[in-house]
């Protein structure tokens, strides 16, 4: 069976007379597929969440920010007066040269990182930090390293190789509610450039330190920087982060999606999709915080920034085992994705059918579940119009129903009309997803000749132009399509089939088949 989830042990199996005739190796196919669609969907969303950013300068805000009726003008130094003066054993003269410095810095455009890292200012401000007696040049010190930490890959090298690491995560502890932030927003700047960094961080002890800043009276703009900082520390996956140093956020994670802040709630469940990126285990931790009704409720976000995280969030707890994907059942999960299935934003169409892919994967109670919710319409409906990414995640949640359901199941599926936009995806250029059109045809012509009923149901692929375009796939370059498709085309079309399913067909009064399923329907009497 195709599918996007493991199997646990002693389950999926043996589903009846569906068992006869399902694809035999899903879970092997099946971690394959998951693994690559996350690679996917990461690249394709890498710019949703800054993984850097420059504080840049407004002296108004300075001033609010140590609370002087007069902050005096800071003079335009060049680099070299920067250096000279950032070195100079007179305190003022460092001051002046830092700020000066943090200026430069902190412009909008062409900021001068390479100059200033040239310049020998890094380790000097790196020094600064243990300036304890002088809370303002350790703040300007804080913001410099801030900001040359925002560029790239090798300008954040220059902070981590001088030591600024450990004098930021001690930083988290400062008096000075200023220095805390300036310290959490360089981590954070810092944790983003890779896992390397990440867990240099994390071996610092800053994850405590971190979740200790969070407190009710905290501001909000300081509130956004630590979760911000957070979702990076939990970010990238070649590695994961040591789960075991990051599992105590899950907690705090929790509380946090109560917030009303649009910020916050965002980077909490980006933090949280990244965590549940991974094995079940992981999955299964973040379960038992008695997180997944307050992220399926999130699922009726209007704001994008939050809906897109908690969306991921939801599709990897769905790849899980059955147990995980019960829980996203039990909450609630499935008309909220139903409903995102018709939203605007095409992508999130795709992840909302590729979640429902992950769950028609699953066992017969839950392919029930998907289809007592009404969504095999809007599937059909994305199957026929969609985007065409979407198209592909829509076609595998219907080969995983026919896989795994029963009949019943699969008498409706053809009920609601799914044949047409079905057969029209074997004229895709993408050979992976005409297999697996193919399969699922395949599933459903299969039940049918148990119920006595292929004929029928050749004939009808046979009249919306099904039969042509699986003959032109007998000359597909493709060797598993080539062969799928004559085997179809052998089992279930040989011309004494056609011409019984034609007079069968004549025996309607208006020409079309019958589908007469209801819920006390004897499963022998099943019409295809």
């Amino acid at each position: 069976m195709y599918s996007d989830k493991t199997m646990p042990s002693g389950e999926k199996h043996n589903h009846g007379r569906m068992a006869e005739f399902k694809f035999n190796n899903r879970h092997e196919e099946a971690r394959r597929r998951r693994n690559a669609l996350s690679v996917e969907l990461r690249k394709a969303k890498k710019d949703d969440q800054l993984l850097k950013r420059r504080n840049l300068d407004t002296e108004q805000d300075l001033l609010n920010l140590w609370n002087q009726n007069f902050v005096s003008p800071i003079p335009q130094l060049s680099i070299d007066e920067i250096v000279d003066g950032i070195n100079s054993s007179n305190e003022t003269t460092q001051l002046i040269a830092t700020q000066s410095c943090r200026k430069l810095l902190s412009r909008e455009k062409d900021p001068p990182i390479n100059d200033i890292i040239q310049g020998g200012i890094v380790p000097r401000c790196i020094e600064l930090l243990d300036c304890d007696h002088n809370i303002r040049l350790q703040f300007e010190a804080a913001w410099v390293l801030t900001n040359i930490a925002s560029g790239t890959s090798e300008q954040t090298q220059s902070v981590i190789k001088h030591g600024a690491v450990p004098k930021l995560v001690k930083l988290l502890k400062s008096t000075s509610p200023y220095v805390r932030e300036q310290a959490v927003w360089a981590l954070g700047n810092i944790a983003g450039d890779g896992p390397h960094a990440r867990d240099f961080i994390l071996r610092h002890d800053a994850l405590s330190l971190l979740l200790d800043l969070i407190k009710p009276d905290v501001s909000v703009t300081f509130m956004r920087n630590i979760v911000w900082t957070l979702s990076n520390l939990c970010r990238n996956k070649n590695p994961p982060p040591p789960f075991e140093l990051i599992k105590p956020a899950l907690p705090v994670f929790n509380r946090l999606l109560n917030s009303t802040d649009i910020d916050v709630l965002a980077d909490t469940c980006w933090a949280l999709s990244y965590l549940t990126d991974g094995s079940n285990d992981k999955i299964q931790a973040v379960l038992e915080t008695g997180i997944i009704p307050k992220l399926v409720d999130l699922l009726t976000s209007k704001e994008g920034t939050v809906l897109t995280p908690a969306l991921r969030a939801v599709g990897n707890i769905v790849t899980g085992d059955d147990l995980q994907t019960d829980a996203v059942i039990s909450a609630g999960g499935l008309p909220h994705l139903g409903a995102l299935l018709r939203h605007h934003r095409v992508n999130i169409v795709k992840e909302a059918a590729w979640a429902i892919s992950n769950i028609t994967a699953g066992n017969m109670d839950q392919i029930q579940h998907v289809i007592n919710a009404d969504l095999v319409p809007p599937l059909i409906n994305v199957l026929q119009f969609g985007d065409y990414k979407a198209q592909k995640e829509a076609a595998w949640a219907i080969t995983n129903l026919t896989s795994g359901g029963t009949i019943q199941n699969l008498a409706q599926l053809v009920q609601a009309g799914v044949l047409p936009p079905f057969c029209n995806l074997l004229e895709t250029k993408d050979w992976n997803i005409i297999i697996v059109v193919l399969d699922g045809l395949t599933n459903i012509l299969h039940a049918a000749q148990k119920m006595g009923e292929v004929d029928r149901l050749a004939i009808m692929i046979e009249e919306i132009g099904g039969l042509d375009k699986l003959e032109a796939l007998q000359h597909h370059q493709n060797e598993q399509v080539y062969q799928k498709s004559m085997a179809m085309i052998d089992t279930f079309f040989s011309e004494k089939d056609v011409e019984e399913a034609i007079l069968i067909s004549k025996e309607h009064i208006d020409g079309h088949l019958e589908f007469n399923v209801t819920e006390n329907t004897p499963t022998d009497q099943f019409k295809f």
